[in-house]
């Protein structure tokens, strides 16, 4: 999806993990994991993104991952939200996955990162 006017474009950015363990510990450091590629690998800071949500697997209960974003510095006016992922028979198990809208320059080509055992999911990737 893209919005265009003369320097930047809306932009829908998609990525995925995998959390080992249905624990704060262990989704916090996926989300953080995550976001931080996220960000390195399109160059973001904090004013570029404008609304994440994430989705998780029903297998994980333990937090919200936007709370963990919530913490990041810089991050105080981007719009949150958690749902759940509808239940597939057969799906990546302990997935979190997410869609970030972001305003990137023009010239600039997205990069959606699929981390963890999340890459199965995007094999052409």
């Amino acid at each position: 999806m893209r919005f265009q006017n003369e320097f930047n474009y809306l932009s829908a950015l998609r990525g995925a993990t995998t959390s080992e363990h249905n624990s704060v510990e262990s989704i916090t450091s996926a989300v953080e994991e995550l976001l931080a590629e996220l960000v390195s690998r399109n160059n973001l800071i904090p004013d570029q993104i404008i609304s994440v949500t994430f989705s998780v697997t029903s297998d994980l209960d333990a937090c919200f991952p936007a709370s963990i974003a919530r913490k990041k510095p810089g991050w105080e006016k981007v719009a949150l939200l958690d749902c759940q992922q509808m239940s597939v028979k057969g799906d990546l198990s302990k997935c979190i996955r997410l869609i970030a809208y972001v305003s990137l320059p023009n010239e600039q080509q997205p990069q959606n990162p699929y981390i963890g055992r999340a890459k199965e999911l995007r094999p052409d990737r």
